[in-house]
């Protein structure tokens, strides 16, 4: 396939949208890259005009984002150009957008701290094997705490039968922590975010 790919270095324009999918979660962002030139008349550097694009990014890198990008932060983004045109009410419109393959800070304009995303222990968690209902894990990487959705041990046994430990499978099609390995701890409901 020939793709185009790109890299470029500008500013967020629009807080980072993140969205939850059966394919994997998707974060979309508006991105204003804004050419310099000297200008040798004035010996100064002046702004040339902005480009706008959207910027899509797919599964671990747009929950990332999502949990690391602000509006105004300045960001080098590396991905596929897809020029889209298409017509509304009757005029031609044409949108530019970059499928992301990686981002990250420019720091060449700041600094930055690297963190992993912290993940379940895999003793803590199971899966269970017959979750094709579209729902995903309510807790992942890159969620930031108020989106997850706790809920009491107690009443998540009463909803759903004992799992088959011998075959691998969690409560309900989903995420759950087992109560008996981490006492105290708090089932999260399986569900998709809107």
């Amino acid at each position: 396939m020939n793709d185009t790919v790109v890299t470029l270095v500008g500013n967020v324009a629009t807080g980072v949208e993140f969205r939850e999918s059966a394919t994997g979660g998707v974060a979309r962002f508006r991105f204003a890259v804004t050419g310099r030139r000297w200008d040798r008349r004035r010996s100064v550097w002046a702004d040339g005009p902005t480009s706008f694009y959207t910027v899509w990014a797919w599964r671990a890198l747009g929950a990332n984002l999502a949990a690391s990008v602000s509006v105004g932060e300045p960001l080098v983004v590396h991905g596929r150009l897809r020029v889209r045109e298409d017509e509304r009410d009757g005029q031609r419109r044409t949108s530019v957008e970059i499928d992301a393959v990686a981002a990250g800070h420019d720091l060449t304009r700041g600094t930055s701290a690297f963190r992993r995303p912290t993940r379940a222990a895999p003793a803590l968690t199971e899966r269970h094997e017959n979750a094709t209902d579209g729902q995903g894990e309510a807790e992942g990487p890159g969620r930031r705490p108020e989106e997850r959705l706790p809920e009491p041990t107690a009443r998540a046994r009463e909803r759903s039968p004992e799992p088959d430990r011998s075959a691998g499978q969690g409560p309900a099609g989903g995420w759950a922590v087992d109560a008996a390995r981490a006492p105290g701890a708090v089932v999260e409901p399986v569900g998709v975010l809107a």
